[in-house]
């Protein structure tokens, strides 16, 4: 089992910056990837970014070159820094902790982002 906590989540203003965090606990050894998903109301979750251990990323497009993955192997831990947010950046974001073995996925509670002026 795994448990992921999240933090970071808040209001901001359009252009402003925010960095989510998550620490992994419990069997740490067997997660592949971590990353952040998030889901807007009324719409379907869809993948922020994610990165695997040896460092590989896959980011979504509408946030590349705003929003940068990093994870801390020695601490368990993957950041999001989410920079020049929009309002379509509101939503829910999920920290996400997939294992290699069986594909086992694990969620976050989710931290609230909004976009705001």
């Amino acid at each position: 089992q795994v448990q992921l906590v999240e933090s970071g989540g808040g209001l901001v203003q359009p252009g402003g910056s925010l960095r989510l965090s998550c620490v992994a606990s419990g069997t740490i050894s067997s997660i592949y990837r971590m990353g952040w998903y998030r889901q807007a109301q009324g719409k379907r979750r869809e993948l922020v970014a994610v990165i695997t251990t040896s460092g590989r990323t896959n980011t979504l497009d509408s946030v590349k070159g705003r929003f940068t993955i990093s994870r801390d192997n020695a601490k368990n831990t993957v950041d999001l820094a989410m920079n020049s947010l929009k309002f379509e950046d509101t939503a829910v974001y999920y920290c996400n902790a997939l294992t290699a073995a069986g594909g086992t996925e694990y969620w976050g509670q989710g931290t609230q982002v909004t976009v705001s002026s």
